[in-house]
């Protein structure tokens, strides 16, 4: 039955990783829920990430595994709110894109640090992502887009947490690999 689990989680994170590449800033069509829905999901920097965020909970473990998923879609929200308000950050896209690397080396390396840092941590990457969503939705109908593009974070996030949950957890030198694949992602998109 485990078997039936982990090839089930390892078509799941195939088919997430699957879209088509796209960083997602900007140009992407945000005017409808559903495009709002597959923004998250056709980005690979949102993609990683958000799945990241999920695994170094799972990880982790313990209130972890609700703190960190919950502060990336809460911390996501401000930010966008604060982006479609013209708040803006210098280097916003560098900053992404070291989001996606560090989150991945800490997978990778198996990083374990304070719960104060783990969310701090997040709530940063959380602020950056949102920021970079407000400013796109400023000019479209966000109150359809931002719940469905939220909705799409938090399964993400969940996608995450069941690739290092006990029923169906890869094993652990997988899930190293992924942290180290979703690193190198996030150095190719900070210096490419």
């Amino acid at each position: 039955m485990n078997h039936v689990f982990k090839t089930t989680g390892l078509t799941a994170m195939a088919l997430l990783l699957s879209p088509a590449l796209a960083l997602a800033h900007p140009g992407h069509g945000m005017e409808s829920a559903a495009a709002g829905f597959m923004h998250p999901l056709t980005g690979w920097d949102h993609l990683l990430v958000m799945l990241a965020v999920g695994m170094w909970a799972g990880r982790l473990g313990g209130a972890a595994r609700w703190q960190l998923p919950l502060t990336f879609v809460l911390v996501m929200l401000v930010g966008a709110l604060a982006g479609m308000a013209g708040l803006t950050l210098p280097a916003m896209e560098t900053g992404i894109a070291a989001s996606v690397m560090a989150i991945g080396l800490l997978i990778a390396l198996q990083v374990v640090v304070k719960p104060i840092w783990q969310v701090s941590l997040v709530a940063l990457f959380a602020l950056l992502h949102g920021l970079a969503h407000g400013t796109e939705l400023a000019a479209h109908a966000a109150w359809a887009v931002l719940p469905a593009m939220l909705a799409a974070t938090s399964l993400l996030h969940v996608a995450g947490l069941l690739l290092t949950s006990r029923g169906m957890a890869l094993p652990a030198r997988l899930q190293a690999a992924a942290g180290g694949v979703i690193a190198l992602a996030g150095s190719w998109m900070l210096f490419a």
